[in-house]
């Protein structure tokens, strides 16, 4: 009488398909990660047209853009100040300050409470994920302000306009720039281009 021998995976053929699925596994999470970055950069593409249109209205309306007097931490004079200083670094005060200005000249919100100020005009609404608050995941309020406009990336958008006193004359702000970087937070590397997003 034959005994029956049950076939059984060898070792190798077991590290084999092990690491195949390895090797997919992260195919896959890679490709899931480029995604993720097309589709963030789509959306601050589409956002920086719609607040430049928004600040097209503004100018209609007001003769200027949006404009702080007499603070040049709030409003950088130019976009090469901002690289000039250094200053590529969207966490720092000057990138949360302008956009936290244009959010509340655009949205009528100017006390930054979710509120649109009585007699103001509302020049775009703005989506909760595009909004930084000081404690994420409560509502917008008087002790929860709205703290800048965010990029996809979690990050300020980068806002500037010529300062108010351009060529001796106040309120002389002839263009605009709005920007993303896209995630970046130090300056390009030698013989690199910063892949920044922008209106320009």
């Amino acid at each position: 009488m034959k005994s029956k021998i049950k076939a059984g995976f060898t070792l190798i053929e077991l590290l084999t398909v092990i690491s195949i699925i390895a090797v997919l596994t992260a195919l896959s999470l890679s490709g899931a990660g480029f995604i993720q970055k097309k589709g963030a950069r789509s959306r601050a593409q589409s956002e920086i047209k719609a607040l430049e249109a928004a600040c097209e209205s503004y100018k209609a309306d007001n003769g200027s853009y949006p404009m702080a007097t007499g603070t040049t931490d709030q409003v950088a004079a130019t976009r090469n100040q901002v690289a000039a200083n250094g200053d590529y670094n969207p966490t720092l005060p000057i990138y949360k300050n302008s956009s936290l200005y244009l959010y509340g000249q655009l949205s009528g919100d100017t006390a930054y409470t979710g509120q649109v100020a009585t007699g103001a005009r509302v020049y775009m609404e703005f989506k909760p994920s595009m909004l930084g608050i000081t404690t994420t995941g409560s509502p917008i309020s008087a002790t929860n302000k709205v703290t800048s406009i965010n990029d996809p990336f979690g990050f300020s958008y980068g806002y500037s306009t010529a300062s108010t006193t351009t060529s001796g004359v106040d309120g002389y702000n002839p263009t605009f720039d709005l920007w993303s970087t896209a995630g970046t937070t130090t300056p390009a590397t030698s013989g690199t281009q910063l892949k920044w997003i922008t209106n320009w």
